[in-house]
């Protein structure tokens, strides 16, 4: 029976997603993370682990991914193991499944309160980030909130809400102006369709690039182009 145990104990522990415990991290979210932490844990069962082993088997993957996210915002590598020992020091914080849930709640708190505190110091430079992976990367069709707050390091929420703070526009807008101005670019220097132009700046749909354009310059991309006086 109890060899049966551990292994149903093994399996439930392979389940650990640790993509959540990364997003738990990013959100910035201090009012309700100890139940996003809990939903994890339950997820494996944790509280029904009773090997010690098994517990550190799972701490160690929590630890390593608060402390890395820990360097990322810039936390000296000594607070952190001030707070929270090193990876070989926390078997005595984890003697019980108490004192391990405890131990998860408070390291992962501390590090949402620092990155809380490394963006009111930094808000500038997740903006300046997330502008030079648009600048980079806006011919993608696939380019998206979700795929530029993986980039900066942020979640999406969080980069939609302070986007719009420091620049006074919605990110979609931002990537928008970008292809328009690009698009202008070509429209005036080359021989391209105006669909080619489209599809190069990151837009699908011809339809949707010239009402974008229109929104953007009053003009619809052929007018642009003829009074420009190039390649009617």
């Amino acid at each position: 029976m109890e060899k049966r145990s551990s292994i149903e104990e093994c399996c439930n522990v392979k389940k650990l997603e640790v993509r959540k415990i990364q997003d738990l991290l990013r959100s910035g979210n201090l009012e309700n993370y100890r139940s996003v932490l809990a939903e994890v844990l339950d997820e494996i069962h944790f509280r029904d682990i009773r090997s010690l082993v098994l517990r550190l088997y799972i701490g160690a993957d929590i630890y390593i991914e608060a402390h890395s996210f820990s360097r990322e915002i810039g936390v000296d590598d000594r607070e952190f193991i001030r707070l929270f020992g090193s990876i070989d020091e926390i078997e005595d914080r984890l003697s019980t499944v108490e004192d391990t849930v405890r131990f998860f709640g408070e390291m992962i708190g501390q590090c949402i309160r620092w990155r809380i505190e490394n963006t009111r110091e930094n808000g500038n430079y997740i903006i300046n980030n997330a502008k030079s992976y648009i600048d980079k990367n806006y011919m993608s069709s696939e380019i998206s909130l979700t795929n530029v707050a993986d980039a900066v390091g942020v979640c999406p929420t969080y980069l939609s809400s302070l986007f719009k703070k420091e620049t006074g526009r919605n990110l979609s807008e931002y990537i928008n102006s970008i292809r328009i101005e690009r698009s202008k670019a070509l429209l005036c220097c080359t021989s391209k369709m105006i669909y080619e132009i489209a599809y190069e700046v990151g837009f699908q749909d011809y339809r949707y690039f010239s009402q974008i354009f229109k929104k953007c310059t009053g003009q619809t991309p052929r007018q642009f182009q003829s009074n420009a006086n190039v390649y009617v």
